[in-house]
């Protein structure tokens, strides 16, 4: 939780200029869940939170990426994901897709990606979002950031994806599931 209110507070922060933080936990406590099942919590909000909600999930699965290249900018969670679903439309036969923004690995539709070399796992430096499971990794040091270039893909053997949803190790793909 405390990273989810750091996320969020630096957001506000960045994108509205708005310094006093909130405390998540406090805000969902009082909302009222009575659900059976696996959940996940949005909050959307601009300067003020406009809604939470609880929504299924259904974790995909996921056996193969296609590699799109795009200039795109999600540095915060957006409630509008239009731009990375029209990437997502270009994912032909495959389960998802492997982002790729000048030249540079960055995440799949969803998640944050991390691949595997000498006994460690990388994870992109400029990922389009630094998601929460991935700081956690990070600081814990299960993955280590490095700045991965489509051309360095051939020198892994495998690739995991990961989010707040799915736990590091779930999805472990091979690297020739990911497709150009």
């Amino acid at each position: 939780m405390d990273l989810h209110n750091e996320r969020f507070n630096n957001s506000r922060k960045s994108l509205f200029n708005i310094n006093e933080p909130v405390a998540l936990e406090r805000i969902l406590e009082l909302k009222e869940y009575n659900k059976t099942g696996v959940f996940k919590c949005r909050v959307v909000y601009d300067q003020e939170i406009v809604k939470i909600e609880f929504v299924p999930y259904v974790r995909k699965q996921v056996h193969s990426l296609k590699i799109v290249s795009a200039e795109i900018d999600y540095a915060y969670k957006y409630e509008d994901r239009t731009n990375i679903n029209k990437l997502l439309e270009l994912r032909g036969n495959c389960d998802d897709i492997l982002i790729v923004k000048k030249g540079r690995l960055t995440d799949t539709s969803a998640a944050n990606i991390a691949f595997f070399d000498n006994g460690r796992w990388y994870t992109p430096l400029s990922p389009l979002l630094k998601g929460i499971k991935r700081e956690k990794l990070l600081r814990s040091k299960r993955i280590f950031e490095e700045d991965l270039m489509l051309r360095d893909l051939k020198r892994f053997k495998k690739a995991a994806i990961f989010s707040t949803m799915v736990e590091f190790g779930d999805i472990i793909i091979p690297v020739v599931n990911i497709l150009e």
